[in-house]
């Protein structure tokens, strides 16, 4: 038996039939194999002369045991909820068809205007600020929503915006001496 979620839920909020996981779930475990074994052929510590921690194939590593142990969950999680039965499992949902692709699109959007349109034009905090806001605003937008909670995601997402786009800069200026635009 398959479990409908509650009707409130927006369609990128409902989840994808489990064999859409399990498909998922393999690709990125053969992403994070390949990350691990091509971080594995790089020169070693020994080979540089300098410390362990400073081996250039060690961050990739660790990166694709994360990606590997991440894929193995996902995947145990689709199996346990329904991805190897047969039947409706790959059915996607009615209401979901389109949704997806319209999403990807504004998204890209969103990420070409910050590149493009405000980077290098504004001071690089204020820059990732309104495109924090903008995509968390475009994104969590209810238009059936009452207009108090409305005024609460705008808020919200204005809190996001600030707080990621000084985060952003002072990590990347004062932690990793970076120079942003």
């Amino acid at each position: 038996m398959t479990e409908t979620p509650p009707p409130s839920l927006m369609p990128h909020e409902q989840p994808l039939p489990p064999r859409y996981d399990l498909w998922t779930a393999a690709v990125f475990f053969c992403v994070g194999v390949a990350i691990v074994w091509l971080a594995f052929l790089m020169p070693t510590y020994r080979d540089q002369q300098g410390p362990i921690y400073e081996a250039p194939g060690l961050v990739p590593t660790l990166h694709g045991i994360v990606v590997v142990v991440l894929s193995i969950w996902l995947g145990l999680r689709s199996v346990s909820r329904g991805a190897l039965r047969t039947g409706g499992a790959d059915e996607p949902r009615k209401s979901r068809e389109g949704y997806s692709n319209t999403r990807l699109v504004l998204a890209g959007l969103l990420c070409l205007v910050f590149a493009v349109g405000l980077v290098g034009q504004l001071p690089f905090w204020l820059a990732a600020a309104i495109f924090v806001f903008a995509f968390t605003s475009l994104f969590e937008w209810r238009a059936e929503a009452p207009i108090k909670e409305r005024a609460r995601r705008l808020a919200i997402a204005a809190v996001l915006g600030i707080g990621t786009g000084v985060a952003v800069t002072l990590v990347f200026q004062r932690a990793f001496l970076v120079r942003l635009p």
